[in-house]
């Protein structure tokens, strides 16, 4: 049984790989039909793969398993082989991310329709589905750094996929340098991994961390550090990047120039959850770490409430969107740094259904305005695409955590578990996310007032303004159905039943453990979302939507108002408190600066100068050395004979 999961396992990794071979080295030949029919075709039947591995993992309890697909290298006591791990959360994972992949692929049909990249797309697409496949079914950081550098460099063709534009060409490199930042830390972390376990691999690692959690490493002649703790920190570094937490999160605004199916891969359920779900997959590791969970808290607060600022000033429907996502980011960093990775893990899920959905909904309003993103230029669309405009709705209700919908059961245990938390930081952290509670439906209901309410402010003629096609609305419908109902069916086996849903994937040291607390309190789902209305979040949400009506129907000049009486920190919103600003001199800048020195020194100086000039100036001086022997008088020769035969004699009577 466990071979046949593990054959299952590697189909599903590499169902996409498979599409995307033939979408992009035959796309000629397939045709553009041919090209999305292979492609959603095996993504299909790699999600109904992946609901069976749900399936025989977790409702028929199957122990994890892990096996070698092939060994690698060999070097010396160090074994490096490429292997597949499934256990409770690789399968919910997997299952998650073909779901969303699924949803994007239906909808690119549409939405790609008249673009003349059509089948490279499709190729793009299914390419990142793999590498996010690789990742998340790894049993060592070998394979995972493979999928982690995978998805980076996939996204980095994603989001300059339309390379014409230069607002395109300059997001795909400020994401791919970030992401590059990000990528010292997390290659640091596996050196000092393989220096502290002698091995790669998680069955070796995760074990041991117990016994290694008293250890130093030297990082400085005559400096120490905690090991556990050095490598922690560093791992989160490559999270930061990742998964957009402040100051490493100015990539992922900028990626809204890719076409929007790939925002909502990139968004959703893929790239930017890959830190989250490294540093969940990590728990044993990070445990040991308190130092590294308190910052975690507080960068995690920091960016969900600081984030959740920038969207209410955003014009751009994507945007806000991108923002939002940053924000929900940060909430599930507060949990994995409460150590409550089930609650993190469980608002991954739920906000993978609303957050493609309202990706998907916005592209949907942008397909049917001629590519406008500007909210300004919208209105009124409600009656003119009355589908987009209700998925779009149910999606903005569960990102507020509007009960009973999906975002209120994943968002509120969050909220809780940071709440219950001791963990140096906790505080700060819970009123940061307090505080988003009521950010998050202010900013995002400004959204749907701007682009479905009132009048329309647009340049086109509204009177050709019409409903997308099914390939368009048919997955918006798909998303909205779990974005209603998820959290109802998943809280219970995710964070109150016994056994979790998650099991023995996720390590919890018992001074950090706090779902005793939450359980005894548990009323059950319904009761739950009953009960919700005695709690401060749900009156938060309620006033921020009643407030975001408030200043973007009724008051709309009160952001100019909010300008001239705050200047300073109006400015500072503006200017997005200054971190684009600070890693465009130091990221771009120096990476240009750095760029020209290795191209003096290594190209110019070593390379051309030395190895390629070099070598034909010294055989010219050479030859013309040579050529000044070569005298052609016979006394010349001879006295070289002489002196030659002399320096040997001496020589050999020396």
């Amino acid at each position: 049984m466990q071979n046949h999961l593990l054959t299952i396992a590697e189909s599903v990794m590499l169902l996409p790989l498979l599409g995307a071979v033939l979408a992009g080295v035959f796309g000629k030949q397939l045709g553009r039909n041919g090209a999305h029919r292979v492609t959603v075709s095996l993504i299909a039947i790699a999600f109904f793969l992946s609901v069976y591995l749900v399936y025989a993992v977790v409702w028929q309890n199957q122990p994890a398993v892990s096996g070698d697909l092939y060994t690698w290298v060999v070097s010396g006591r160090a074994h490096f082989a490429i292997g597949i791990l499934l256990d409770r959360l690789s399968a919910v994972m997997v299952c998650i991310v073909s779901f969303i992949s699924l949803a994007v692929h239906i909808y690119t049909i549409g939405y790609m329709a008249d673009d003349d990249g059509y089948q490279r797309f499709f190729s793009y697409v299914s390419l990142f589905t793999f590498a996010m496949f690789t990742l998340v079914l790894a049993n060592s950081f070998l394979l995972m750094f493979f999928g982690w550098e995978g998805v980076g460099f996939v996204s980095y063709l994603l989001i300059g996929f339309w390379f014409g534009r230069d607002s395109a060409v300059f997001g795909s490199l400020k994401a791919f340098i970030v992401n590059r930042v990000g990528d010292v830390g997390f290659i640091l972390a596996l050196a000092a991994i393989l220096l502290m376990f002698g091995s790669l691999d998680y069955g070796i690692v995760f074990p041991h961390a117990a016994s290694v959690a008293n250890q130093t490493i030297r990082v400085l002649p005559g400096v120490t550090v905690p090991a556990l703790g050095l490598i922690s920190v560093l791992l989160f570094i490559g999270a930061m990047a990742k998964s957009a937490q402040v100051p490493l999160h100015v990539w992922l605004p900028e990626s809204m120039e890719g076409p929007t199916p790939i925002s909502a891969l990139i968004h959703a359920a893929t790239m930017v959850t890959a830190g989250i779900y490294m540093i969940a997959r990590c728990s044993w590791l990070f445990e040991y770490s308190p130092h590294t969970l308190s910052l975690i808290l507080v960068l995690g607060g920091t960016t969900a409430f600081f984030m959740g600022i920038l969207a209410i000033n955003q014009t751009d429907i994507k945007r806000v969107i991108a923002y939002s996502t940053i924000s929900q980011l940060g909430y599930m960093a507060v949990g994995l740094g409460a150590s409550a990775y089930d609650a993190a893990i469980f608002h991954l899920v739920t906000h993978a259904f609303f957050k493609a959905l309202l990706f998907l909904a916005a592209g949907s309003v942008i397909l049917a305005l001629h590519h406008e993103q500007d909210m300004r230029k919208m209105g009124g669309l409600a009656r003119r695409l009355p589908i987009t405009c209700f998925t779009f709705i149910v999606g903005a209700l569960a990102l507020s955590a509007l009960p009973p919908f999906a975002g209120f059961y994943s968002k509120d245990a969050i909220i809780e578990a940071v709440h219950l938390s001791t963990t140096p930081g906790a505080h700060y952290a819970y009123y940061c996310v307090l505080a988003g509670a009521f950010l998050t439906p202010l900013y995002i209901f400004r959204a749907v007032w701007l682009t479905f309410y009132g009048t329309y402010r647009g340049e086109h003629d509204v009177g050709h303004v019409k409903e997308s096609p099914w390939v368009v609305t048919f997955p918006l419908v798909l998303l909205a159905i779990p974005s209603v109902i998820a959290g109802y069916i998943l809280a219970a086996p995710m964070l109150y039943d016994a056994p979790r849903l998650l099991g023995n994937s996720i390590f919890v040291l018992p001074q950090h453990a706090i779902y005793g607390e939450m359980v005894s309190s548990w009323p059950g789902a319904w009761q739950a979302a009953l009960a919700a209305i005695h709690a401060p979040t749900f009156w938060l949400v309620i006033v921020g939507i009643i407030f975001s009506w408030l200043i973007t129907m009724t008051l709309p000049r009160s952001g100019e108002f909010f300008k001239k009486r705050f200047r300073l920190l109006a400015w500072m919103i503006d200017n997005k408190y200054g971190f684009d600003a600070l890693n465009q001199h130091i990221l771009a800048r120096g990476a240009r600066a750095l760029g020209r020195f290795f191209y003096t020194i290594s190209d110019l100086i070593l390379i051309d100068g030395i190895f390629v000039n070099g070598s034909g100036r010294g055989i010219r001086w050479l030859a013309r050395v040579s050529r000044r022997l070569q005298t052609g008088h016979l006394y010349h020769y001879a006295f070289a004979m002489v002196a030659g035969l002399a320096i040997l004699l001496l020589w050999l009577l020396w």
